[in-house]
């Protein structure tokens, strides 16, 4: 038994969630995809990682029948979306640490109130303005 929920009972997955507390798997995984874009963005414009995320294929380029359209780093600009941020914007958030892990992490997997009240004083370079878009851009992954 397990949460008190015996197995010929008949319990809808969103119940078990609730009783569990626990952010949603798409929300844990949305985090760890928007954690390693700023973890890309953050590094050397000669790294490998970076040059091949943000390269374009030659014009006359195109994909195989039957290979999926959508790509990585298109996946990163709908989490970002939701977020209110465009993927130039983001680029220059991720520079900065702290706001970037606040933006991801808690974004993607917490509500709003309880990032603000995680937040230091330590920001870096980064000023009061930026610090308020980024906590009225982040939505509640609820």
């Amino acid at each position: 038994m397990l949460l008190g929920i015996r197995w010929y009972q008949f319990v809808q997955n969103d119940d078990v969630w609730r009783l569990t507390k626990q952010p949603k798997l798409t929300a844990i995984i949305q985090s760890r995809r928007l954690t390693l874009f700023g973890h890309i963005m953050r590094m050397d414009d000669n790294a490998d990682a970076k040059r091949i995320l943000l390269a374009s294929p030659p014009a006359d380029w195109r994909r195989q029948p039957g290979r999926p359209c959508i790509t990585w780093l298109s996946t990163v600009q709908q989490d970002l979306k939701q977020h209110h941020v465009t993927l130039p914007e983001a680029a220059d958030l991720a520079q900065n640490r702290p706001v970037w892990r606040m933006m991801s992490t808690y974004g993607a997997t917490q509500s709003l109130s309880c990032m603000l009240e995680t937040t230091t004083t330590k920001w870096g370079s980064c000023d009061g303005s930026v610090l308020l878009f980024v906590c009225l851009s982040v939505t509640i992954a609820y």
